[in-house]
């Protein structure tokens, strides 16, 4: 298993607005994007715990970016670089430099939720995985925000071991830009419900047992036309540390050949 970033070299492609942005990849086969959450980057998300190693496994090319401000990824400090939705714009962007037409999609956090944007906006993969993003993150965002922009305006004021303090130790230990991180909150849109019945991809919701931090995971899977939910341990921060969101992620997939 890759233990550091540079065990898997870094691509980049062009956002549409020309920001240079980064993506990691790991095994051959059906491509598969997954999508970090916010502070976090791919290889965090997705290589550290071995989740992109055990979905590689079964058949899967797995691509892994790093979000705008974020990672390897450009973080400029103007605020014009940080429209709304810019993210699944970023999304489209990485599929069309790719040129994916048969692909998977999914996220964690805020990776799920541009999941959701880029299945609201079109994006017609063959399965998606939403995970840690439950009702309340996806239809009204500007709650999360307003959480991570208190964190990112009042740096080195929590209290040791405050849920505020454990996720600035976190942006610390990933070398976040707040300047930047800031900018991406502006990005955050609203799927409100009446778009969330229109999409027909076939949908794993998987949220940790103890993660109530983005509201209720069975109703946003309720929602979806063709969603499913499943549990996995943990709370919003631990879970994705948890091999059981890889073996979710690859049972709900299954052998790439198979599909």
């Amino acid at each position: 298993m890759a233990t550091n970033s540079t065990d898997i070299p870094v691509q980049y492609f062009q956002g549409r607005d020309g920001a240079e942005l980064a993506y990691r990849e790991m095994g051959e086969g059906r491509p598969l994007v997954l999508i970090h959450g916010f502070f976090s980057t791919a290889f965090v998300n997705w290589v550290r715990y071995g989740h992109a190693a055990k979905i590689a496994a079964r058949g899967y090319r797995v691509v892994m970016p790093d979000l705008r401000g974020h990672g390897d990824s450009a973080k400029p400090h103007d605020a014009s670089a940080y429209p709304p939705d810019v993210l699944a714009d970023d999304g489209f962007a990485l599929i069309e430099h790719l040129g994916l037409t048969d692909y998977d999609l999914g996220g964690y956090s805020l990776g799920g939720r541009t999941t959701i944007r880029m299945l609201a906006r079109g994006a017609r993969p063959g399965r998606a995985i939403v995970a840690g993003a439950g009702w309340e993150g996806i239809v009204n965002t500007g709650g999360r925000g307003a959480h991570f922009r208190h964190i990112l305006t009042n740096l080195g004021t929590f209290e040791r071991g405050s849920a505020e303090w454990m996720a600035e130790a976190f942006l610390k230990t990933v070398g976040g830009d707040p300047v930047a991180l800031l900018h991406v909150l502006d990005t955050f849109v609203d799927t409100p419900r009446e778009d969330l019945e229109r999409i027909e991809t076939s949908a794993l919701v998987l949220m940790g047992g103890d993660d109530h931090d983005t509201g209720s995971g069975e109703d946003l899977a309720a929602a979806l036309p063709h969603g499913q939910y499943a549990v996995i341990p943990g709370n919003h921060m631990s879970a994705v540390t948890k091999p059981e969101l890889g073996r979710a992620i690859a049972d709900f997939l299954g052998d790439a050949a198979a599909f």
